[in-house]
């Protein structure tokens, strides 16, 4: 009798929570988040609204990392082939947490080696550190054996907005492309 009455409970408490509707962490309502102000790697200033229509993918790194951003931005270029005709309405940003190395000629030739739409982003020193506090990034330079040498630790997820702008989605790092592509597509059709 205690089990089936434990059962019965289980199953009723799963009835009550509503399933997923996101693989990737849901942030809808959160009041953080809401813009930049950046450059891109031609030279032309970025707002989020320069983007509405298209669902946007932000991910903060630096050009020098040896892991985490080659490997995100592989699956980011994995994930556009995967979209289809929709990775047109699509826009992958990378934001420089390495203002000091990260130039913009070095971002031109970086960031479009993954995908040709994708944009590098960049501010001086103070930008960077007003974005990243704006959106919540945590980054810090590690010295290297040399003052040239050095790593940045820094956040590894990604950002995800909406085609009307709103901040959705946080994408954990190592996330599959083909379950960010069913994430992007439901936001696409309006959810």
């Amino acid at each position: 009798m205690r089990r089936i009455l434990l059962l019965l409970v289980a199953s009723l408490l799963t009835a009550c929570s509503p399933p997923a509707r996101f693989n990737a962490t849901d942030l809808s309502g959160i009041d953080w988040g809401k813009d930049f102000a950046l450059t891109d790697h031609n030279g032309t200033p970025r707002r989020l609204a320069d983007f509405k229509g298209r669902a946007v993918l932000m991910f903060f790194g630096y050009t020098q990392c040896p892991d985490v951003c080659p490997t995100t931005m592989s699956n980011m270029r994995e994930l556009m082939a995967r979209l289809g005709p929709e990775a047109e309405r699509v826009q992958v940003l990378f934001v420089t947490v390495d203002p000091e190395r990260d130039t913009p000629q070095l971002l031109a030739q970086y960031v479009p080696a993954f995908h040709p739409s994708f944009l590098g982003l960049y501010g001086d020193a103070a930008v960077t550190a007003a974005t990243a506090r704006e959106f919540k990034i945590f980054y810090n330079k590690q010295p290297g054996s040399t003052p040239g040498a050095y790593t940045v630790d820094h956040t590894a997820g990604t950002y995800l907005f909406d085609p009307r702008g709103r901040l959705r989605l946080y994408v954990r790092h190592g996330e599959t492309p083909e379950r960010m592509a069913q994430d992007i597509k439901r936001l696409l059709a309006g959810e």
